[in-house]
């Protein structure tokens, strides 16, 4: 992927790695369109950066994920970049009752959302990228997020094969696989003690500009390259069994 020149649409980029990401884009001298949920988040990106195009959109909702497509459609036709970042992270128990609400609500954000809006944005004939953010947790599961880490090891699955299913369209597929950063993903405070995402963009950027299509970094690399050992191990680890 050519870094510069580009009109990117960021799902999410506001907020945490999205946020890294949409201000280092802006550096290597691209055009960033940001979504998300909410207004006051994005205008105070548009704040700060006046050159970032902001459109409202809940990605949950079918509707306004067609109406994203279209008004991108419509005004920025020139868009060749889709990053499928925007994602949550519920940390919660199989046996809490609202389990099953919470888990389509994931599940849709997480996947069903990004396979929809894959399938409108390579109708742009613009269209040259698509990034997909993944996680380390595609690898090995925390259980504490059962179904985040479910939907993280599909949408790494997914990559893979459009990475073969659009060869043919000329549309390069990367995918971004951050390990736990210090962000509010899941909750305050979760994530206080991970790495920065500045350390998790430097990294990638530098992966990107050597044409590499797999972005890794950390914990995620370590994942990436595991045995089934070692996957194991890091399973171990990451849930550790609780004695009553």
């Amino acid at each position: 992927m050519n870094i510069t020149g580009n009109k990117i649409l960021i799902t999410g980029g506001a907020t945490g790695i999205g946020l890294g990401l949409t201000e280092r884009f802006i550096q290597e001298g691209n055009t960033v369109i940001i979504c998300g949920r909410r207004e006051s988040v994005l205008k105070e990106v548009t704040d700060k950066y006046p050159s970032v195009i902001s459109k409202v959109c809940d990605l949950s909702v079918e509707a306004d994920r067609l109406a994203l497509y279209d008004w991108v459609a419509d005004n920025h036709s020139d868009l060749n970049v889709l990053v499928n970042n925007a994602g949550i992270q519920q940390w919660m128990a199989i046996t809490d009752p609202d389990f099953f609400e919470r888990a389509q609500v994931e599940i849709t954000t997480n996947v069903i959302a990004p396979i929809h809006l894959t399938s409108l944005f390579i109708n742009l004939k613009s269209l040259t990228t698509v990034i997909n953010v993944t996680s380390g947790l595609s690898f090995v599961p925390l259980t504490k997020a059962p179904v985040y880490s479910g939907t993280k090891a599909f949408f790494h699955s997914f990559t893979l094969s459009l990475q073969y299913l659009l060869k043919s369209n000329n549309i390069e597929v990367i995918e971004m696989i951050p390990p736990a950063l210090n962000t509010d993903l899941g909750g305050k405070g979760l994530h206080d003690s991970a790495p920065p995402v500045s350390a998790f963009i430097e990294a990638v950027f530098q992966q990107m500009k050597e044409g590499k299509t797999e972005l890794t970094f950390g914990f995620s690399e370590m994942m990436a390259k595991a045995s089934q050992e070692d996957l194991k191990q890091a399973f171990n680890r990451l849930n550790p069994v609780q004695v009553p």
